[in-house]
């Protein structure tokens, strides 16, 4: 099929076959270690906004608890 987009294909379709045949290593390596870090990320995002919310507090330990029971590690 990749070669067919090459060589028979419209332009577009050759730019295509291009892009994949350059990233094709990265592409599969996506698909075959699925690990992310979307999980950090998303705790990351949850503690900012806990931070803005609670802008001037002075306790760090409320400020942890809290980050702690909205992330779900205490139910």
């Amino acid at each position: 099929m990749m070669k067919q987009m090459k060589y028979e294909a419209t332009q577009e379709f050759e730019r295509l076959a291009k892009t994949i045949s350059d990233w094709f290593a990265p592409i599969i390596r996506m698909w075959r270690f699925t690990k992310n870090n979307s999980i950090t990320e998303g705790f990351h995002r949850k503690m900012k906004l806990i931070q803005r919310m609670a802008y001037g507090y002075k306790n760090f330990e409320n400020y942890r608890l809290r980050v702690l029971v909205l992330c779900g590690v205490f139910h």
